[in-house]
């Protein structure tokens, strides 16, 4: 719990009600830490001195640019439509970086020329739902790092780690969770080599909850960004167990032993076997199935690469694993919505064969499951009759808790993306006043 933004929303609320916050204040410090109740009021009201403090602050700096929006109102986070459209609007706000692929062009990583090499970066948040879990959460994010490297047709060469977890938090998360990251770094053979480690918050928030991610480099010097795909490409998908998203599936609907499913490295074993055999060069596009699906990742393909991808239903189910697939659609999960931990490869068609052998000789199912075409969006075919392959405004709800929130879209979604893209502009005005600050103090 963030006990300081408790403060400050009550205090907006209500700022005569000090000896009324403070009680509950210290109620609720109470439910998680083991101290005395007197200590518990000399925290709370600390804890109200300091929001009071930052209450009302003036200045460009430090006044917040607000849409009066939350995230999960409008689905950031949940791999869907609103997901997607603050993703682009980020990009904006970013604004031109001179990069080879930035976040405006919504791929698995960054990448900037250096000399005549690409050095290609990225960085994954560990699966929220995984807190409790650190071992797991630290395998399944170190492992995601290493495939965005991967799909951009890049070996990656080091990994680094930021830990972040709340005060009442058990120090042996910390161990737990640097165990599940070097099991993936020994047995791919890439370390980690450096990284943070912090408390959520300091003080002021309470509880035991674990946060954090993993950043990986890579250098290549040819490129499997997903702006590359075009019209005529075939393509291709590996077998897919998933990852994060099926573990917490799995976890929290009691049928754990499907979390052993999503423990491997066949993801980067059959990139290794690509890029080993140089047959990646022949690749225009590559890409990992993650958080939103196959929906999500051929949305994002179709807008960036201006073309139109056709899927065949029936050969994708083929290479989910059947243990998940069975989870999933007892669970009433669609599995073209959720992460399945799967390669995309999209390559012209007289390469499909040499890389369906490389990758195959590698110990890695892999098949072709569609084509690119001339238009845009994507479409897919279920027993022979085409139908749209849109994502929805949220990832398909893979736990109890994301049910009840439900996939659909909100029916104020127009009004706040209307807010948010003042919100947006707002924060680049803001940018541009504080550089030309800047840059005129330095001037004098």
């Amino acid at each position: 719990m963030d006990i300081e933004g408790y403060a400050k929303r009550a205090l907006r609320k209500d700022p005569s009600n000090e000896n009324g916050l403070e009680a509950q204040l210290a109620s609720r410090i109470l439910e998680i830490k083991n101290i005395n109740p007197e200590r518990a009021h000399e925290i709370a009201s600390a804890v109200i001195c300091e929001a009071k403090a930052t209450l009302h602050t003036e200045g460009e700096v430090l006044s917040s640019t607000l849409s009066g929006v939350s995230m999960g109102e409008f689905g950031v986070g949940s791999r869907g439509t609103g997901d997607f459209y603050v993703h682009s609007k980020l990009g904006e706000v970013i604004g031109k970086t001179g990069a080879v692929v930035d976040s405006s062009q919504l791929d698995d990583s960054g990448v900037v020329r250096m000399g005549d090499e690409y050095l290609v970066v990225t960085i994954d948040g560990i699966h929220s739902r995984l807190s409790d879990f650190p071992f797991l959460s630290g395998f399944h994010v170190a492992r995601a790092a290493l495939r965005d490297v991967y799909s951009m047709g890049s070996r990656p060469l080091a990994m680094l780690s930021d830990i972040h977890v709340a005060d009442d938090g058990d120090v042996a998360k910390i161990f737990d969770h640097i165990a599940g990251i070097t099991t993936v770094s020994e047995l791919t053979g890439i370390p980690l080599v450096t990284g943070s480690t912090l408390r959520i918050g300091g003080d002021m928030v309470i509880g035991d909850r674990m946060t954090g991610g993993v950043g990986a480099v890579g250098v290549t010097s040819s490129l499997t960004s997903r702006n590359r795909t075009k019209a005529g490409d075939l393509i291709l998908m590996t077998e897919g167990a998933g990852g994060g998203t099926i573990s917490t599936t799995a976890l929290y609907y009691g049928m754990h032993d499907v979390v052993e499913e999503t423990i491997n490295v066949r993801f980067l074993e059959a990139c290794e076997a690509l890029l080993k055999s140089g047959v990646y060069r022949k690749v225009h596009s590559m890409t990992d199935v993650t958080n939103g699906g196959i929906r999500g990742d051929a949305r994002e393909i179709s807008k960036t690469a201006e073309v139109k991808l056709v899927f065949e239903e029936e050969k994708m189910r083929a290479l989910v694993n059947q243990k998940v697939l069975s989870m999933l659609e007892l669970l009433k999960i669609d599995y073209l919505g959720v992460s399945l931990d799967a390669l995309l490869v999209i390559a012209p068609p007289e390469y499909a064969d040499e890389i369906l052998e490389t990758v195959r000789a590698a110990g890695v199912e892999i098949d072709i499951i569609g084509h690119v075409e001339e238009g845009n969006g994507a479409e897919i075919i279920v027993n022979g009759e085409t139908r749209d392959f849109a994502p929805r405004f949220r990832e398909s709800a893979y736990t109890p808790v994301k049910k009840v929130h439900g996939e659909e879209n909100p029916r104020d979604f127009e009004e706040m993306r209307n807010a948010i893209d003042r919100a947006a502009e707002e924060a680049i005005n803001k940018k541009q006043r504080v550089l030309e600050k800047i840059r005129d103090k330095n001037k004098n």
